[in-house]
């Protein structure tokens, strides 16, 4: 299970964060667009399969790279839906850090509708169907994630209408229940510990 603790001083927090990775690491997109990598090319998008994933006419499937479904307690279908209504037989502009497919064969990339230039990523997430992933390293890209999401967040659109969107720590019977899912989780960290390339945040004993 993936876990992401987030309080109202988070985006001030990542910023800072993001900016010393951002200083040791490659530079980010190559132009002054935020989350505008490495050119992979266009396509029109013929069928959504999932929350973030897309198939082209060219027979490319396509992850959405930097977000992570924000799944509630609606049906998993009315997330496909809000991406559907958005890619549906639209000529779509890929852009990503790597063209390498994942074990299912897709390809992850930030995309813009066209000809609008509309980055699909920030209107899922001002929309409240989608969460920041936690592997955004290019600190402009994340900022501008981020602050998409934060509005969502502020205004309750979305997943954020859900009271129970951001799961306590003193409720674990509602953490063990989203196994194998993209959760958010606030309370207070008792101790952290390291093992091999995985950092545990520890709520509690168990």
């Amino acid at each position: 299970m993936r876990i992401s603790t987030r309080s109202n001083r988070l985006p001030r927090l990542t910023k800072s964060a993001l900016a010393i990775i951002a200083i040791v690491t490659a530079a980010g997109p190559a132009s002054g667009t935020p989350c505008a990598f490495e050119p992979q090319g266009e396509g029109r998008v013929t069928a959504v399969t999932d929350a973030r994933s897309f198939r082209l006419e060219d027979g490319r499937d396509v992850r959405l790279a930097g977000i992570e479904p924000a799944f509630s307690g609606k049906p998993a279908a009315s997330h496909t839906q809000a991406l559907t209504a958005i890619v549906a037989g639209r000529d779509v502009r890929l852009r990503g850090e790597d063209d390498a497919p994942d074990r299912y064969g897709r390809q992850a990339a930030f995309v813009w509708l066209l000809p609008d230039e509309t980055l699909v990523q920030r209107e899922l997430l001002a929309q409240g169907e989608a969460v920041v992933a936690p592997t955004v390293s290019d600190k402009d890209c994340a900022a501008t994630l981020l602050a998409a999401e934060g509005m969502a967040r502020e205004a309750k659109r979305g997943f954020w209408a859900d009271p129970t969107a951001i799961k306590n720590t003193e409720s674990p019977g509602d953490i063990l229940s989203g196994i194998g899912r993209f959760m958010l989780v606030e309370g207070k960290v008792l101790s952290v510990r390291q093992a091999g390339a995985t950092t545990y945040l520890n709520f509690g004993r168990n």
